[in-house]
C-alpha cells in the first residue's frame, strides 16, 4: 500500500502542474500568426471584446480568455479603439494592450502648400475616416501630419486641422516685426501662401517675402506666377506654360493685371513662410529669378534682374529647355 504522504506528495505536484499550465496558457505565445488589427467597440464589455478577439484569431477561445482574464489579470478598465495585436501575443499581453489604450494612430498628412482641393482629396481618401466634408477655405488648414482613429469622422480631423491654423497664426501675429508690409492675419496667410510657392528652399523664404514686402510698400504689381495659375486650376498642377491671355485677366488674384495682394490665399501655407512674412529679411531687393539650381537670384533693381534673367535663359537653352 502507498503511504498517504506519498500519495498527497503526488497531487500536489498534480496540482502544481496544472497550475503550471494554466498560468503557461495565459502567459504562452498566441494563435496570431500575424500583426491583427482589433477593433474594440465604444462601450464594449470585455466579453464583447473577448469575442471581437476570438474572430479575428488573436485568441483561441473567449470563455477561456475571461476565466484566465477574472484569475490573473488586473481589473483595469479596458479602452474601445482599434489595436493592433502583434504575431503571437500572449492572452496576457492583449489584456494589457486593451488596458493600455494603445490604439492604431493613422495620419493624413498635408504638405506646405497644399491647395484645399487636394486636402479634401486626402480627406476623402483617408481609410476608415467616416463621413464627407466640404472643401475647406483656402488658407485655413495648417500643414502638418493629423493622427486620427477608425471611425473618426472626417470633419473632426478638418477642425483639428482649421484649429491648428488659427492657433499659430494668432501666435505668429504677436510676434510679427515692424518690417511687415501685411495688415492682418488674413493678410499674413494671403503673402505666406505666395511665398509658400515660389520658393520650396527653407532658406530663401524670408528673401521672397521681403521682396514681396518692399513691392507691397512701393505699390509695384506683385507679378506672382502662382496668383495666376491659382484662378485657372484652384491650385493644382497647370502642367503647361501660363498663356498671355491669364497674364492679363482681372480675377481678384492675378497679381499681374492687378495692384496688392489677391482677394485670398492660393494654398495652405506652412509655419515657415507665415514667419518669413511677419519677419521678412532685411533687404531692398525687388526681383528674383530661379538660379537654376533650384534657387533664385535677387537683384535690387531692373538692371541687375534683367542681367539674371539672361543668365537663366542660357541655362535653359543650354537643357533644351528653350
Amino acid at each position: 500500500m502507498r503511504r498517504p504522504g506519498c500519495l498527497g506528495m503526488v497531487l500536489a505536484l498534480a496540482l502544481l502542474a496544472a497550475l503550471f499550465g494554466v498560468a503557461s496558457s495565459w502567459t504562452g505565445a498566441g494563435p496570431a500568426e500575424k500583426n491583427l488589427a482589433v477593433v474594440v467597440p465604444s462601450g464594449a464589455s470585455l466579453s464583447r471584446a473577448a469575442t471581437e478577439l476570438e474572430k479575428a484569431g488573436a485568441i483561441r477561445s473567449a470563455n477561456r480568455f475571461l476565466l484566465f482574464a477574472r484569475v490573473f489579470g488586473s481589473d483595469a478598465p479596458i479602452r474601445a479603439g482599434e489595436y493592433e495585436v502583434p504575431a503571437h501575443a500572449s492572452q496576457s499581453d492583449v489584456l494589457e494592450l486593451l488596458q493600455s489604450g494603445k490604439v492604431i494612430q493613422r495620419r493624413v498628412t498635408v504638405p506646405e502648400g497644399m491647395p484645399s482641393v487636394l486636402v479634401h482629396e486626402a480627406l476623402m481618401r483617408a481609410p476608415y475616416l467616416t463621413g464627407s466634408v466640404a472643401i475647406p477655405e483656402e488658407g485655413s488648414v495648417l500643414p502638418d501630419s493629423y493622427n486620427y482613429q477608425r471611425g473618426d469622422t472626417r470633419q473632426q480631423v478638418l477642425d483639428q486641422m482649421q484649429k491648428a491654423m488659427r492657433d499659430y497664426l494668432a501666435a505668429a501675429w504677436k510676434q510679427r516685426k515692424p518690417t511687415a508690409a501685411v495688415q492682418t492675419p488674413r493678410e499674413v496667410l494671403t503673402l505666406a501662401a505666395i511665398v509658400e510657392k515660389e520658393t520650396g528652399k527653407a532658406a530663401e523664404r524670408r528673401m521672397v517675402a521681403a521682396v514681396y514686402s518692399n513691392r507691397l510698400k512701393q505699390g509695384m504689381p506683385l507679378q506672382a506666377d502662382p496668383t495666376v495659375i491659382y484662378p485657372v486650376t484652384k491650385g493644382r498642377p497647370l502642367g503647361r506654360r501660363i498663356l498671355r491671355s491669364e497674364l492679363s485677366a482681372k480675377n481678384g488674384y492675378n497679381t499681374y493685371a492687378s495692384p496688392g495682394l489677391p482677394v485670398g490665399p492660393i494654398a495652405n501655407p506652412g509655419r515657415e513662410s507665415i514667419d518669413a512674412v511677419l519677419n521678412p529679411a532685411a533687404t531692398s531687393a525687388l526681383y528674383f529669378v530661379a538660379d537654376g539650381t533650384g534657387g533664385h537670384v535677387f537683384a535690387d533693381t531692373l538692371e541687375q534682374h534683367n542681367a539674371n534673367v539672361r543668365k537663366w535663359y542660357a541655362i535653359r537653352r543650354a537643357r533644351g529647355e528653350m
